[in-house]
């Protein structure tokens, strides 16, 4: 096709390729720069407004949990002054006998029950237990000497003593707070209440809280985490460590420090924590962060952290980044796609003219072109005529010589079944002329046996001609054949030259419906099982092997003898017309290539192998598969 060249006017080289070089170049990294920034832009704002919304819901769930804290802690505060009202605790002091000890002991233990907490105890000014609440358990505080602790000294001064630590005797943490008894502007004697606070760590658990409460020393004294228990929250120095293995007040815990793996002041009060992967705070494979809002207890010198996860947030976040890279993504490519698009439309309205003078001359090539076809399709047609005739004559003498190579089977078979028909003739003479005899002498039974064994003798023979008359007949290319019977009526046929060779035969092959005439099928089975007894003439111990086995769809049929072999060379040319390796007065050549003719006709093949083990020669004949059925024994 020729167009006229001066329809087309093309730029400069120089200022055509340079701009678009440019646009190829510059533009794809400047809009996939411009993408990241917007995404992290809207990521940053995104976030730093979500972390501002969950701050000032965190002020109020910290006020309120706090004050939770507050009001569990202060509910006891008023139990060891309300020991100074009983006069059996200060008669117990001034007269430590078992008598009042006794009495105090059970005033306790109802005191106790009564208020939940979890012991109530009384101490002398030395520091010793005068009377405990739990004076019945096995671990019972009473006796134990407990004036190395600082609530104890703090109350025996006259100060209030306030106190969390782990118990010396039986290891279990509580709150302690501890109440000097005075007696006459005198303190005679120390009352303390020991409080369990794991009801408020179960009360988060419960609610899916973060939380924990660090007492003075910085130790977290209480988690809704139990693996930040007794974790301090900022360093210990030398000295407070000394000071804290003196007092047991945490008994031997090592006190680790909880170290973020980053740390963010945000304000006061409020931090950005990230912990690492892959402790024992955090299970899976990545950090997570928190925000850290933390105030102070009233009346203690306590602080209540709580923990705000910022995976969602920042899960939300990205997804924002992502929203906004997107968004301009899209408007970048419809406004890219625009501006394309504008240049197609310019470049056709410009090539409109040319195009419409190609196609003219384009209608007027494929007129001239359309006649030719024309001519050269009825050529076609009249060769696809010639070669269909062809195909029918090639098929009709294909036929004709499947035919002929079935009677020069049937003309070699004739000397065996003509032996196998003289052995019943002569046994029917023989048994027609005693049976005469046997009833002119009114012996009827031997009469009525010779009768049965000749009808036996007549089967036979019908047998035998009924199998040489169905080996004869021509056959179809389509139909299904049975394996099993295949194999049957092929070694009948044989039977007088299986007998004079004496040949064992091992079959292990399942009785199969196969894609091919029973005839065919039949006359393919008799050249191979023919030519495994031609190679074992001089074999002292033949043996032939007929073994099957199903895949992909066909079924492979190996045919194997310990014959003479057949060299590498002549294997080659098996399968032409007219070779053989039998002297001439003995085969034609025809037989293996008909029935490889025979297989491939529907669509299987037959092959040849030399045995893996042993001498002789395999031959493999593949046919398609049509159904398995039960195996029958040969």
């Amino acid at each position: 096709m020729k167009c006229d060249p001066t329809l087309y006017r093309a730029a400069p080289p120089s200022l055509a390729v340079k701009p678009r070089l440019i646009r190829h170049l510059f533009l794809p990294p400047l809009v996939i720069a411009l993408m990241i920034g917007l995404g992290y832009l809207g990521f940053w704002i995104s976030e730093h407004y979500g972390v501002r919304g969950l701050a000032e819901n965190g002020e109020r769930q910290l006020e309120l949990h706090a004050r939770a804290v507050e009001s569990e802690i202060s509910k006891y505060t008023y139990l060891p002054s309300l020991l100074e009202l009983e006069s059996s605790v200060s008669q117990l002091l001034d007269d430590p006998t078992p008598e009042h000890r006794k009495t105090v002991n059970e005033y306790l233990e109802g005191l106790n029950r009564r208020s939940r907490s979890r012991a109530i105890y009384v101490m002398d000014t030395t520091g010793r237990v005068m009377a405990t609440s739990n004076w019945r358990d096995v671990d019972s505080y009473l006796g134990e000497d407990l004036s190395f602790r600082a609530y104890f000294q703090n109350a025996v001064r006259g100060q209030p003593g306030r106190f969390y630590g782990i118990g010396s005797t039986n290891g279990e943490p509580g709150y302690y707070l501890a109440h000097g008894l005075e007696q006459q502007g005198k303190i005679i004697g120390v009352a303390v209440v020991k409080v369990r606070l794991e009801a408020l760590e179960e009360r988060w658990q419960r609610a899916r809280l973060e939380a924990f409460v660090s007492d003075e020393n910085g130790i977290i004294i209480l988690s809704s985490d139990p693996a930040r228990r007794l974790k301090s929250v900022r360093p210990l120095s030398d000295e407070t460590k000394e000071r804290l293995a003196r007092s047991l007040q945490y008994y031997w815990f090592p006190l680790n420090e909880l170290v973020p793996l980053a740390r963010e002041r945000l304000a006061e009060g409020m931090e950005k924590l990230t912990f690492p992967a892959n402790t024992e705070l955090v299970s899976d494979e990545r950090a997570i962060s928190y925000l850290s809002q933390t105030r102070p207890l009233s009346d203690t010198p306590w602080n209540f952290t709580l923990l705000t996860p910022l995976e969602d947030l920042r899960r939300q976040a990205i997804n924002q980044g992502i929203l906004v890279a997107v968004a301009f993504a899209l408007v970048a490519f419809l406004l890219i796609a625009w501006n394309e698009r504008r240049k197609v439309i310019a470049t056709r309205l410009a090539a409109r003219e040319a195009l419409q003078q190609a196609n003219n001359q384009l209608e007027r090539r494929i007129t001239e072109r359309t006649t030719d076809l024309r001519a050269s399709n009825e050529r076609l047609k009249g060769q696809i005529r010639e070669r269909r005739q062809a195909e029918e004559t090639l098929r009709r003498a294909q036929d004709e010589l499947v035919q002929a190579g079935k009677l020069a089977a049937i003309g070699q078979m004739s000397t065996s079944i003509a032996h196998e028909l003289n052995q019943p003739l002569a046994a029917l003479r023989t048994l027609s002329g005693n049976t005469v005899r046997f009833m002119e002498r009114g012996q009827l039974d031997i009469a009525s046996a010779n009768l049965k064994t000749i009808n036996d003798l007549i089967d036979r023979m019908g047998r035998i001609t009924a199998s040489l008359r169905s080996f004869a007949r021509r056959g179809d290319d389509q139909g299904q054949a049975s394996l099993g019977k295949g194999v049957e009526a092929a070694l009948q046929l044989l039977g007088a030259r299986l007998e004079s060779l004496n040949i064992q035969i091992h079959s292990s092959f399942d009785d199969v419906q196969v894609q091919i005439d029973q005839t065919r099928l039949e006359q393919i089975l008799v050249n191979l099982i023919g030519n495994a007894l031609d190679a074992m003439q001089t074999q002292p111990e033949p043996h032939l092997w007929l073994e099957g086995q199903a895949g992909d769809g066909k079924y492979r049929l190996r045919v194997r003898d310990n014959g003479h072999g057949i060299d590498p060379e002549a294997r080659k040319h098996l399968f032409e017309p007219f070779f053989t390796t039998k002297p001439g007065e003995q085969g034609l050549g025809l037989g293996l290539t008909l029935s490889a003719s025979l297989a491939a006709a529907t669509g299987g093949y037959l092959g040849v192998e030399h045995p893996v083990e042993g001498n002789g020669t395999t031959f493999v004949l593949s046919l398609p598969l049509v159904s398995l059925l039960p195996a029958e024994p040969l």
